[in-house]
């Protein structure tokens, strides 16, 4: 499978993954790594800078989401812990982070290094199929709940998930978002949008990503693995928020992805409340 950028998976031959292991064998050794840096053959999210993302995100988080240091948030795909290494210096005693992913590693590597550290953050391994990620995995995407109460959460927040994730899947994952969220709370998403701009420049060959497969309901950047990298009409997800009654909280915060120049992120960011 081949793309790389933010958010896009990097499947890795033996050969580089035997090379990230020596190297991270000799980081331990020589003591060269920092404790909230994870070792390079865990790093399956894709290219971009693993501290400066997490960073840049939190400040989104704070600036425009509303988050608190007492809050408690939701961190769906959370992956190697990217969001939650600075959420770390943010959240208080008082605040919660939960966050489950589909790769096993992943998690025992979070639960090793962050709980133990901060016992207010917790992680979770569910057990989903993902073609791409965790491909014997026997869960169904679309009929997975979300092992929190209704209602939980201040803030719950997907960044590369809806990027990877099918039209039944990513309904679902919407419905189990408005439930877990208190009223009126935020929810932020990331996407690749298809509006005018966006297919432009796809056409015009200005693009990062060229969606040109019809995955049923979306594009994809690959025939084989659909959910490598997907691409939504941006009006189709509007009106299912709609639908959902969760409403925008301010514009479309749109990405680099297809060639914009003034972007701050890669992907395009919807932020909305539960009404």
């Amino acid at each position: 499978m081949a793309v790389t950028s933010d958010g896009v998976p990097v499947l890795k031959d033996r050969l580089v993954r035997g090379k990230e292991w020596l190297l991270d064998a000799i980081d331990t050794l020589l003591g060269r790594r920092e404790w909230s840096t994870p070792p390079r053959h865990l790093m399956f999210i894709g290219g971009g800078d693993f501290a400066k993302t997490g960073e840049s995100y939190l400040n989104f988080f704070i600036d425009v989401c509303g988050l608190t240091s007492d809050s408690h948030v939701l961190d769906v795909g959370c992956g190697v812990g990217r969001m939650a290494i600075p959420l770390t210096r943010y959240l208080s005693p008082m605040g919660q982070y939960q966050g489950f992913d589909v790769v096993k590693p992943g998690i025992e590597w979070c639960r090793k290094t962050i709980t133990s550290r901060f016992p207010n953050f917790q992680f979770e391994w569910v057990d989903i199929y993902n073609k791409t990620y965790n491909s014997a995995g026997r869960l169904v995407p679309a009929d997975f709940r979300f092992p929190y109460e209704d209602q939980q959460f201040d803030f719950v927040f997907l960044t590369s998930v809806f990027t990877h994730m099918l039209p039944r899947e990513l309904e679902h994952y919407l419905l189990e978002i408005k439930r877990v969220l208190k009223p009126d709370a935020p929810c932020l998403v990331t996407y690749f949008l298809l509006n005018e701009e966006s297919r432009r420049a796809i056409s015009g060959g200005e693009s990062q990503l060229e969606f040109k497969y019809d995955a049923g309901g979306c594009l994809s950047i690959s025939q084989e693995a659909p959910e490598s990298a997907v691409a939504y009409d941006e009006e189709a997800i509007l009106s299912l928020y709609r639908r959902m009654t969760l409403a925008l909280d301010g514009p479309i915060r749109y990405g680099s992805w297809c060639g914009r120049r003034d972007a701050r992120r890669f992907q395009d960011v919807i932020v909305a409340r539960k009404k």
